[in-house]
């Protein structure tokens, strides 16, 4: 059959879930991954013919979208920070807004003068953790997950290239005492679970039918219990000069800002994301380090 005729009917097996624009990016993603073609070729080669098999292939993973499973789990990747991570059920997707957490990470490495030292807690997927490992030469970096589905993720990431450190992944609970001595770390990262109970109701059935729980929410009574983990680590992991770099919740921007401030932290600042909400609180351990770095931008 053409392919036009079978991405316009992919497009509409998908119109109750999803926006048109949303549903036509999908299907280009699910052609482009299962027959090679481009978002464009069935405009400039409108002749173009898709075996039975082919079309029989898109069909079956049309049917998975269409019954709400993310397209990141059909496909078997996540693109992130330019690279293909894999995931499927059990791992969280990479957001772009993470992608935004590494750059302002890479951005603070560039002042340390040795390899820097790495952690990231709620490593999940490990894209964070890949992703510095891969743009910092020389750092070491470790992961820490409860979760042992999403470490076989993050372990088996194929990403390594010839000369880099690989990331080390270990099980371990934030809330818990982790195996590491003190001062042993110039860089925390972590995007870890706050998503409060009462949002789920604004969440698409996509996530909030697939992607982990564990990994999404909080109670509502206690939307901070990570950060207040975090911060403990922090306090006692984090170099002298040592800097945390948190992905939170939009809606508790200042109350996550403060709990740092109030946990000892000689200076915080909160920083908006591409969409102009609240995403990120930074905070640095030593006053003398912090008062050399400028406020980070968005």
């Amino acid at each position: 059959m053409l392919l036009s005729d079978l991405m316009r009917e992919g497009r509409a097996s998908l119109s109750a879930l999803y926006p048109a624009e949303e549903a036509r990016s999908m299907v280009e993603m699910i052609c482009g991954d299962l027959l090679g073609t481009r978002p464009y070729t069935a405009v400039v080669e409108p002749g173009f013919q898709v075996t039975e098999e082919g079309a029989a292939a898109v069909r079956a993973a049309l049917a998975r979208l269409a019954a709400g499973e993310p397209v990141q789990y059909v496909l078997g990747y996540a693109e992130f920070a330019g690279r293909r991570f894999r995931v499927g059920p059990g791992v969280l997707i990479p957001r772009p807004e993470t992608e935004q957490l590494c750059r302002l990470a890479r951005e603070r490495a560039e002042s340390f003068s040795h390899p820097v030292r790495v952690l990231d807690l709620c490593t999940g997927s490990g894209c964070i953790a890949w992703t510095l490992a891969l743009d910092l030469p020389g750092a070491r970096v470790t992961g820490v997950d409860i979760s042992d589905e999403a470490l076989s993720y993050a372990r088996s990431q194929p990403l390594a290239v010839p000369g880099m450190e690989i990331p080390l992944f270990l099980k371990g609970d934030v809330r818990a005492d982790l195996p590491f001595p003190e001062a042993s770390f110039d860089l925390l990262l972590s995007n870890p679970p706050y998503v409060c109970q009462s949002e789920r109701m604004q969440m698409r059935p996509n996530v909030l039918e697939h992607e982990p729980p564990l990994a999404l929410f909080v109670p509502d009574d206690d939307p901070l219990l990570f950060y207040r983990a975090l911060a403990r680590q922090a306090k006692r992991l984090l170099s002298p000069e040592g800097l945390g770099l948190v992905e939170i919740n939009a809606a508790l921007g200042p109350d996550t800002e403060r709990l740092f401030r109030d946990a000892g932290f000689a200076r915080t600042w909160l920083l908006r994301d591409f969409s102009d909400r609240d995403r990120f609180v930074i905070f640095q351990k030593n006053a003398a380090a912090a008062a050399s770095w400028p406020v980070p931008e968005k």
